[in-house]
């Protein structure tokens, strides 16, 4: 992914584009937080039916959500394999020694269920929303100003260490690293040995590019001067929302305490 993958989408047009980035954060952070605390897997096709839904009403393409979806996905297969195979007392069915067991299948049924509406709704966030007007709008809502700045520059240098990365093992391949592997890796001592230098040698490069930032930025003033006039992400992060921002924080705002009523219910 490069730099400017998050912000591919963020100038296109659609009711969720023209949300106030303010509300827009509140609202789909709250209803990640309802998302998240729901323990009912009678409400997981609500919550995927809302997610979809919104995500529609972004206009952001399905290729969008499909390519960062695999990344955190796989984060997420250990648990989706192994649970139906080992948690539980009720067999739905055996193939030798392995057993599918409902308490295990519907726990991943669950835990399925709020990943998707959770990241679905995250993605909707990141790629309608400039990331610099977020952290306006994140300021605007109390952030300190020392963390939206350390937030800034992870978002920014982290692209940075990725490219450096490409770079070391650009590198490395030219001076013949990995060109004896067969179809499945081979790790011995030597290549183990490699790998150890390839990632100190980064750790080193991304402290050094750290202090040569800070001391650009103490150089320039940052931290001593009074803070400036607004920027123009900054007034689009601080303008007053309209009628429809409003109607849509109502919607969904409405939709999360739903969730968290219906899930009180039903553990009562």
């Amino acid at each position: 992914m490069g730099a400017a993958s998050l912000d591919t989408y963020v100038h296109r047009e659609s009711v969720i584009h023209r949300w106030s980035p303010r509300l827009k954060l509140v609202s789909l952070v709250g209803l990640m937080f309802a998302f998240a605390a729901v323990q009912q897997l009678a409400l997981v096709p609500w919550m995927l039916g809302l997610a979809a839904v919104i995500y529609l009403l972004s206009g952001l393409p399905l290729a969008f959500l499909r390519q960062r979806l695999s990344y955190p996905g796989l984060f997420i297969l250990a648990l989706v394999v192994v649970l139906p195979l080992t948690v539980g007392d009720t067999v739905l069915g055996q193939w030798g020694w392995l057993t599918l067991r409902q308490e295990g299948l519907m726990a991943t049924l669950l835990i399925l269920g709020r990943f998707l509406s959770i990241l679905t709704l995250g993605f909707v966030l990141l790629g309608t929303t400039p990331f610099l007007t977020l952290l306006h709008a994140m300021r605007s809502l109390g952030l300190p100003t020392i963390l939206a700045d350390m937030t800034l520059l992870s978002y920014r240098y982290l692209f940075e260490i990725a490219a450096m990365l490409a770079t070391m093992q650009q590198a490395m391949r030219l001076r013949g690293f990995g060109q004896k592997r067969q179809r499945w890796l081979r790790v011995n001592r030597q290549t183990m040995q490699q790998l150890a230098i390839l990632a100190g040698n980064l750790l080193i490069r991304s402290y050094e590019q750290s202090d040569r930032v800070y001391k650009a930025m103490r150089l320039r003033g940052y931290g001593y001067g009074a803070k400036g006039a607004k920027s123009a992400v900054g007034q689009r992060a601080a303008a007053q929302p309209g009628a429809l921002s409003w109607g849509l924080t109502g919607v969904v705002l409405a939709a999360a305490i739903a969730f968290v009523i219906a899930e009180l219910g039903w553990l009562r």
